[in-house]
């Protein structure tokens, strides 16, 4: 079955390029070009991936990628004005798969999305079935990607939960930071390295007692990190 696109867009010159070159490769391609109707057409027709600009009308780019991960979510290509790495990172941090900055080739645009549908294929964090990970009052149920700590359940972006895993499932073993962007974000991934740390962080605030002081996920100076459970 071809994969569904949401496309975000409020400018109608870029949304009909891009929903052309989308639908002349064979994908069935939603659209929307505000905030609001996006949030209710992912609802409705529950795309495999959303190529959402960040400028949008109400609601922006970043809040409406927050929302989408919260339900395990689409794959999200963002589109911006915007090039500064800064930018980049905050993007990733809140669950975008890649970043592509304007003006933009739509062949490309068309590459990167059917390089973000090829990473299931790819990601060292692919969930083997019945696969329960116990770690002291962590636990990590991996067929139904979920996560609880002392008991309670703890909210984890697809991202964040693909990074936990791949950490989790070798516990003691290093990885860096390259490794990880293969094994979680994929090798066809052309980011900055930094979005891995912002992820850790994210991570830490969400599971350790003192994210200063982590006892879960270390890190090892010079190299990456480490899930020591």
């Amino acid at each position: 079955m071809a994969a569904t696109i949401l496309v975000v867009e409020d400018e109608e010159p870029i949304l009909n390029l891009v929903v052309a070159y989308l639908k002349a490769d064979g994908f069935v391609v939603h659209t929307a070009r505000d905030g609001e109707s996006a949030l209710q057409q992912a609802q409705t027709v529950r795309p495999d991936l959303v190529v959402l600009d960040l400028l949008l009308p109400g609601i922006d780019g970043l809040e409406i990628c927050r929302r989408l991960q919260h339900d395990g979510g689409p794959y999200v290509l963002m589109l911006t004005a915007r090039a500064e790495e800064v930018d980049k990172v905050v993007g990733l941090s809140v669950g975008a798969d890649d970043y592509l900055t304007k003006p933009f080739s739509p062949r490309e645009l068309v590459a990167r999305v059917k390089a973000i549908l090829r990473r299931r294929r790819h990601t060292g964090a692919a969930p083997a079935e019945n696969t329960l990970l116990t770690f002291r009052d962590l636990q990590i149920d991996v067929a139904r990607r979920e996560v609880q700590r002392r008991g309670v359940p703890v909210t984890l972006t697809a991202r964040e939960f693909d990074l936990l895993y791949t950490l989790a499932a070798m516990p003691g073993r290093v990885f860096t930071r390259e490794q990880l962007l293969e094994r979680v974000w994929g090798h066809d991934f052309d980011g900055v390295d930094r979005v891995v740390d912002v992820h850790i962080s994210l991570l830490r605030r969400k599971l350790e007692d003192d994210p200063a002081e982590p006892t879960l996920i270390q890190t090892v100076r010079g190299v990456g990190y480490k899930f020591t459970g």
